[in-house]
Formats: C-alpha cells, structure tokens, sequence
C-alpha cells in the first residue's frame, strides 16, 4: 500500500506518538520527527509537553471500533488542530500543506497527524489503524500489508503470540500425554 507524506507517514508518526511510554524531552522527540520527514522537528520543552497530551488524544482512534465513533474522533482532531489545508510550491511540486505557514512546531505535528490519520479513513481503509493482538502488548499501527490484515504491531510480536499459543495448547495436551505414559508402565 503506498501513502504519500501527509497521509500514511502522517498516520504513522499518530501511531509512534501514541506509542510513548512517558512524556518525552524535545531531545527524544527530534530523532522521530525527522523520522516521519517533519521539517522543523526542534521543539521546547512546552512543545513537547503539548505533543505529549496530543499523543494521548491520538490513541483513540487506533484499534477496532465502529467507524462513526473512529471518523467522529478523527474529526474531533481535525477541529481541535485547526487545520486548513493549503497547496504548497516550496519545493517546486504542488503538493499540500495542513498548517499555516510558520506554524509552531507543535501546532503544525498537531495538524499533520490529524490530517494523516483523515487520510488513512477516507483513502485506504479504517481498519488500518490498529493495535496489536498480542495480549501484552498493544502498540498502536498503521497497516501497510498489501491485504490490509495485519494483526500485530512487529514479526516479533506475532512470533511471540504464535509460540505463546503453541504453548498453551501443548500445556493442554501434557496431562493426558502423561496418563498414556502412565498406562504403558
């Protein structure tokens, strides 16, 4: 599935930012936003706190849910980062910009991840912002997969299920492998 910048990779930064443990310093936020292509990526500390409360705001849209309630927090997102879109040349393509020009940094990660997360709902498939099916985990996702299937947020944490419930139904078949042994002696 291809996304261009301001949708699928808006989409994803929305599933990293959810994805934070811990409110993170500006230095901590760089590396990820240049990541995701933002141009401006230095932040103060009261941007990154701003980012951090947005990120949690974020979270509700990921995961199974009806799609009036997904498309409803969605356009919650929109109204709450103001966003208006606009056609930029600054790089001599025609391409579209979903924050003022000089916009503070976080205003304009505000509005790109909501208009990410717009785009993934009317232009692939609402389904694609998932979490992960491991029981320990659920991590925040966009699914990328050609089938749009995807159930878990790495090949480490499907792999980690699979073992897991192999496990579990080799635990379920110990007692009467046992009492068949116990019956040949």
């Amino acid at each position: 599935m291809h996304f261009d910048h301001y949708g699928g990779e808006a989409a994803r930064l929305a599933a990293d930012l959810v994805n934070l443990t811990e409110p993170p310093r500006p230095e901590h936020l760089e590396p990820l936003l240049i990541e995701h292509g933002i141009a401006h990526p230095a932040l103060t500390a009261a941007q990154a706190e701003t980012i951090w409360t947005w990120s949690r705001r974020l979270a509700t849209c990921f995961g199974r849910q009806d799609l009036e309630g997904r498309c409803q927090a969605v356009n919650t997102l929109l109204a709450d980062a103001s966003s208006s879109p606009r056609i930029s040349l600054h790089d001599g393509r025609p391409h579209l910009h979903y924050s003022s020009i000089g916009a503070d940094p976080s205003a304009h990660i505000r509005s790109v991840t909501a208009a990410g997360l717009a785009y993934v709902v009317c232009s692939a498939d609402p389904e694609r912002l998932g979490r992960c099916a491991r029981r320990d985990c659920g991590l925040a996702f966009v699914d990328t997969s050609r089938n749009g299937r995807r159930a878990y947020c790495s090949v480490r944490c499907a792999n980690n299920d699979a073992v897991a419930r192999h496990r579990e139904r080799r635990a379920g078949d110990a007692p009467a492998s046992t009492a068949r042994t116990s019956r040949r002696t």
